[in-house]
């Protein structure tokens, strides 16, 4: 509304762009690449690739929408915009939820990280102990946000430069692994070729490394809050091909290189394998710190998507208003801290199972399903666009490359990884359970029409009862 205060622009151009590396890789990478390297072998070198390219392009048509018109804070706003107040609502409360069940996740996982120092601790503490930590840097302003998320991102990074350049050093020197395995760029095709596994493993690597891209979009809701988003936007997306090439596919080539792709055991982070394999003896315990700033750093941008999609949710209606109201620092603290209190009773699913990462493993496929469908919206809401407002693609300084075609292309990829995702037992099991979230909140829409509707009709009611001239008794006799 006119006069009131808006949200800070308050992230540099170094935040965003960490933002948007942070975004792209995920504690999958780290933990989630030894399941994928046992299933597909060196072909999971593609699949990454082919996720990332896509991805790549849902990307660009979520920046060229948000470029279109810089009053949009996020997609819902484009989603609300182009399709109607349905797609804002249900997109709206589906990404809420898909974060608030992510960071359940990553608290479990944090959870686990905790115990490999601390094995007798209670499990409720590590996990409450960091919403309150994210909660203050959340609270105090958003560059507090970014800064947190910069020096997350930038320990990823760090961890992954140095393991390319561990490899390097292996491969160059022709390391011999005790079990008599020689480092060497031809183990990427020498066990059973680049297939080993056959299309079957191929297929099995998209159901994981689909997971490790949670996230990705962050970057366009973070938008809303940068300084000059018509610069460091373009920037941010324009840099993720490099990026997933060099922190993605560099790193599981060079991985497969060190440790051949049958020797990797599924569940131990190959990287404490590589550079265990370089003498650096504390490798298990620097990499368990870098596990626990990956799964903090998906908590902090939970956090941080929940509370800005909660507090546009409110400015339109959809959701109570007390949580479209902004503190003096220009944050939504209310919508912080009801986003904190959901996630603090959910320590509670910590103890629905006897292991951590068992629990951990419970809810990332249905996160996942939730991300694939705001993705595809997104993609929806790019052709709706286009067909809507032509003039504004001829106009656009940054024109999604490829264009119709090229959305449909990308939206004709996450229909095949839904396939895929029901090809294995356990995520079809997701795949099947995940609708009723969506009966859910459909039926939640249909109610919240009804109140509005409700309220307006109450309120045209008193306008006109207003407008009626009123009258003394006696004066009209």
């Amino acid at each position: 509304m006119p006069g009131e205060p808006e949200l800070q622009r308050g992230l540099s151009n170094r935040h965003l762009q960490l933002i948007a590396i942070g975004g792209a890789i995920g504690t999958g990478m780290f933990m989630g690449s030894s399941s994928t390297i046992h299933l597909a072998g060196p072909s999971i070198i593609l699949v990454y690739t082919v996720i990332g390219v896509f991805m790549y392009f849902m990307m660009r048509a979520l920046g060229e929408m948000l470029l279109s018109n810089l009053k949009y804070k996020s997609f819902r706003d484009i989603a609300e915009d182009m399709l109607g107040p349905w797609a804002g609502f249900i997109s709206g409360w589906t990404y809420w939820f898909s974060w608030i069940v992510a960071a359940m996740g990553d608290m479990a996982a944090i959870t686990g990280y905790a115990q490999y120092w601390w094995p007798n601790i209670a499990r409720w503490v590590p996990a409450t102990v960091l919403v309150l930590v994210l909660l203050l840097l959340n609270i105090i302003a958003v560059k507090f946000f970014g800064e947190a998320e910069f020096w997350f991102a930038l320990i990823k990074l760090v961890a992954i430069a140095i393991l390319l350049l561990v490899a390097i050093w292996l491969v160059a020197t022709k390391f011999v692994s005790p079990s008599g395995e020689m480092a060497t760029v031809s183990n990427l095709w020498n066990d059973g070729g680049f297939f080993p596994n056959g299309i079957n493993g191929f297929l099995a690597g998209f159901q994981i490394a689909f997971f490790a891209f949670v996230g990705i979009e962050l970057v366009g809701t973070a938008a809303a809050e940068t300084k000059d988003p018509t610069t460091t936007l373009p920037k941010a997306i324009n840099a993720i091909p490099v990026r997933l090439a060099l922190f993605y596919v560099l790193a599981l080539a060079a991985i497969m290189c060190v440790v051949p792709w049958r020797s990797v055991v599924p569940g131990v982070s190959p990287f404490v394998t590589v550079f265990g394999m370089a003498g650096f003896t504390a490798a298990a315990g620097v990499m368990n710190f870098v596990l626990l700033t990956a799964a903090a750093s998906s908590d902090n941008s939970g956090l941080y998507s929940t509370s800005r999609m909660l507090y546009g949710l409110a400015h339109d209606g959809q959701a109570n208003q007390i949580f479209g109201k902004l503190s003096r620092r220009r944050v939504p603290q209310n919508a912080l801290l009801l986003s904190c209190v959901i996630l603090l009773c959910g320590v509670s699913f910590l103890y629905m199972s006897d292991s951590i990462m068992e629990s951990f493993a419970l809810v990332t496929t249905v996160a996942a399903l939730m991300f694939l469908f705001t993705w595809s919206l997104i993609m929806v809401c790019y052709l709706v666009y286009r067909k809507r407002w032509p003039e504004l693609h001829e106009k656009s300084i940054y024109k999604m490359p490829g264009g119709v075609p090229m959305a449909w292309a990308v939206l004709g990829f996450y229909l095949f990884s839904l396939v895929v995702l029901c090809l294995d037992p356990v995520t079809r099991k997701a795949v099947m359970a995940t609708p009723v979230w969506f009966i859910l909140i459909v039926v939640m829409y249909f109610f919240h029409k009804r109140r509005a509707a409700k309220q307006n009709g109450l309120v045209t009611k008193s306008s006109v009862e207003e407008a009626q001239p009123h009258h003394e008794d006696g004066l009209d006799s």
